[in-house]
């Protein structure tokens, strides 16, 4: 048996080759991430492995389990020590190799596994890695599960059991490839920019898109882990940029990005506008409203308010429920109500029968909005864009806050502002408090704070519907409260 993790080892040293380093902190809500090899080391990963399978059994969950990795230079080796503990817990280890996250999940189905364990750090910088978990298709763990894992993990309460097995399988990404590309053909000419920063995704996005019949134009998607132009992260205001300028250069319809595991997708549009995720998941619910009766969506915290005073939304009598940011609040949600589909303005995107199997795909939803222009032959990705009512709405900013602080300071800042009647010179319309606090002002402006759940940061929004003067001016009331608490940094970007 192993011994118990601690969170104090250093590396280069005699403890660190013979105790497993586990950081607590990196037990997210919803996922785990942590820096490799400061926060845990590969008997680290096996312990988490051991406790995984312990937790499967406890759960009284099939003892198998898919596993995968993406396109990091130490990757493989943290799946290898990830199946090691599950195998000594007796799990049935399937190794579907290099994928992405939704290859992962399509694997569950494709070979009726229940659980599932995919080793990523989706869009961190390199050096951090880290395990997307899950026992029961489509849905990933929630705070519930990363709660008990956490405790058996660091208590050392797993145990080894017999049955543990490990199975290669060949062939996955061919299958998922495949898959989503049957049945579908976009009768349009469309020329796209498939922008994949050397992550996973270049291995493939370009195929995939091809086989739709566009037009593509691959843009680094040269698998290369050490991300030489930028991190894969289509939030990221630099692989944006460079987005911008394929469009421009190659005249392209659009450009689509995806992030290092390809869950995510970003959009910039032919006139290289991007469109933030929020926004295009509008433009879609517009057209699968338009064609399902009662279409029924789910949001996170972070997105536009048009979803609820859209009107073609209304008028097509589409329901929007705001939730949780995080691909499994937002999956298990859209799951529980029976939405159609569910958005996240991170760029995570969720689709239920008959359009997906409810997992986040960036490939899915990229099918879907090539659709959604063959069903708008006449208009440009643009065109629909400037359909959309004005909104001045600002990107995710996000000022550090250590992991050890950021809840107590986000609980502070949800009291304040909870008690609040007036913002930016106007009457308090509503506060929203399910993750963070989202506040709104009488004329429709709002701002968010909420705490990120995968790095040592605050998450701040704001969006106003009626001027950049009062967008910006949620934006400095919002700072004027985080500013009080010294635990808070400075933000990756500003308006």
């Amino acid at each position: 048996m192993l011994p118990a993790p601690r969170a104090d080892l250093k590396a280069n040293t005699l403890d660190y080759e013979i105790t497993p380093l586990v950081k607590p902190t990196g037990f997210r809500e919803y996922d785990a991430r942590w820096v490799f090899e400061k926060e845990i080391n590969l008997l680290g990963v096996q312990a988490l492995g051991l406790g995984l399978g312990a937790l499967i059994h406890e759960m009284g969950k099939e003892p198998r389990i898919v596993v995968g990795h993406d396109f990091r230079g130490y990757s493989a080796s943290i799946k290898q020590a990830l199946t090691v503990g599950l195998m000594s817990a007796g799990i049935e280890v399937h190794d579907i190799g290099l994928a992405l996250s939704p290859v992962a999940y399509f694997a569950q189905f494709a070979l009726d596994i229940p659980c599932v364990a995919m080793v990523t750090a989706s869009h961190n910088e390199n050096g951090w890695t880290g395990v997307k978990m899950g026992v029961e298709k489509p849905l990933t763990f929630g705070p519930d599960e990363m709660g008990r894992l956490k405790e058996i993990v660091l208590k050392g309460e797993g145990k080894a059991r017999p049955g543990g097995a490990y199975h290669y399988v060949e062939g996955m990404r061919e299958r998922y490839i495949a898959d989503i590309a049957s049945g579908v053909k976009i009768k349009r000419k469309l020329k796209v920019v498939a922008a994949c920063g050397n992550g996973t995704a270049g291995a493939y996005a370009p195929e995939a898109l091809s086989r739709l019949g566009v037009d593509v134009i691959p843009m680094d998607a040269e698998l290369d882990h050490t991300f030489p132009r930028y991190n894969p992260n289509p939030e990221d205001m630099e692989m944006l940029h460079a987005m911008q300028a394929a469009v421009k250069e190659h005249g392209a319809d659009m450009a689509l990005g995806f992030d290092g595991d390809g869950d995510r997708c970003g959009v910039v549009d032919d006139e290289g506008e991007e469109i933030f995720a929020d926004k295009i998941g509008v433009l879609v619910a517009r057209d699968l409203s338009a064609r399902h009766e009662n279409a029924q969506f789910v949001v996170d915290v972070k997105s536009t308010g048009l979803f609820l005073t859209d009107p073609v939304l209304v008028g097509n009598g589409a329901k929007t429920e705001y939730w949780k940011t995080g691909h499994s609040y937002i999956k298990r949600k859209s799951h529980e109500v029976g939405a159609l589909a569910g958005f996240e303005k991170s760029g995570h995107f969720f689709f239920n029968a008959p359009l997906g199997r409810g997992y986040d795909d960036g490939l899915v939803a990229a099918i879907a909005l090539l659709q959604m222009l063959d069903n708008n032959p006449d208009k440009k990705l643009s065109d629909l864009r400037k359909s959309l009512p004005k909104t001045w709405q600002s990107p995710t900013m996000s000022p550090h806050c250590d992991d050890e602080k950021k809840y107590a300071v986000v609980d502070k800042v949800v009291a304040a502002l909870s008690e609040r009647t007036e913002i930016i010179g106007q009457r308090v319309r509503g506060v929203v408090t399910v993750n963070g606090v989202r506040i709104t002002a009488q004329d429709g402006t709002w701002g968010l704070i909420r705490a990120s759940s995968n790095k040592p940061e605050l998450v701040v929004v704001v969006e106003s519907p009626t001027s950049e003067e009062n967008m910006k001016a949620m934006f400095a009331e919002l700072d004027a409260v985080l500013r009080t608490h010294p635990e808070v940094g400075d933000y990756n970007q500003k308006i």
